[in-house]
């Protein structure tokens, strides 16, 4: 099966990102596929073209393709990401890979990684709740004051503990290389259902990271005197006010990967990609 309707996501602040975007648009055009090309940062634009989409390249990095991902998450429309700068843990092309492979993933080639992803509701009194979809992470913190906030969680309706922290990370396997790798979580593999929960520099609280099942329900309430923010993947930053609720769980959407390379090389190439981080 061949491919008729491509969208190509670019990082808007890369010159490189842009020109290469352009090349493939005008390449893909060449072989008669529609194409449409979207600024990676403009969601809603990209969202409104991406209905009956074959495949969505991105042209940058991880937080390209994290944005993608968002892009992605109403329908089945899968991701691959061409790297422009170093090894990413979700881009699977480099530039010159790309020209060679993309060919035969036109023609259908390649598999199909499925990702877990995060769901959180969040839910204030005078609002309408609101739910948001992490591939990476979602990262309940302090904002610009310097004061830690307390994070009440509960897991399955039990009370855990309260975090005395400057905030909370939940963290999917695809997430377990990112943030919540730098606060000393665990690595999972890439088709782990199991997510993370962990502190960010606890204080005389509980610092260990939870790895829970995918049928946890996290129930977070959070009280700070100052000011606190909920961040989805990294993108999505909104401020939050003392008192609101926060509930995340397994997502029933997946993100979904088109790749090329062999599944098994996440455990060979994972001291390369982590180098490449630092």
């Amino acid at each position: 099966m061949g491919m008729k309707r491509v969208g190509i996501l670019y990082h808007p602040l890369n010159e490189a990102a842009y020109t290469l975007a352009k090349e493939l648009s005008n390449f893909l055009s060449s072989k008669g596929v529609s194409v449409w090309l979207c600024s990676a940062w403009d969601g809603e634009q990209a969202r409104a073209q991406v209905a009956g989409t074959d495949l969505i390249l991105t042209t940058g990095g991880d937080g390209t393709i994290l944005r993608a991902a968002q892009v992605a998450v109403p329908g089945l429309t899968p991701v691959t990401g061409i790297n422009l700068g170093r090894l990413g843990f979700m881009t699977e092309l480099s530039t010159d890979e790309a020209w060679d492979k993309l060919s035969v993933l036109l023609e259908g080639e390649g598999w199909i990684d499925e990702r877990a992803m995060l769901e959180a509701e969040l839910s204030t009194t005078d609002k309408e709740p609101a739910t948001f979809y992490a591939l990476n992470d979602v990262v309940v913190a302090r904002g610009a004051i310097a004061r830690m906030v307390y994070v009440e969680a509960r897991i399955d309706g039990e009370p855990l503990t309260t975090y005395r922290a400057d905030g909370v990370i939940l963290a999917t396997a695809t997430g377990s290389t990112g943030y919540s790798l730098a606060a000393g979580g665990p690595i999972l593999h890439p088709q782990a259902k199991e997510f993370l929960l962990l502190p960010i520099l606890p204080h005389l609280s509980l610092a260990y990271t939870l790895v829970l099942p995918a049928t946890a329900v996290v129930n977070l309430c959070v009280t700070t005197g100052h000011q606190a923010t909920l961040s989805i993947d990294g993108h999505i930053n909104l401020p939050l006010t003392s008192g609101v609720i926060i509930t995340v769980k397994r997502s029933s959407k997946v993100g979904r990967f088109l790749r090329i390379h062999p599944e098994a090389s996440f455990y060979s190439s994972l001291e390369q990609k982590l180098k490449g981080k630092h």
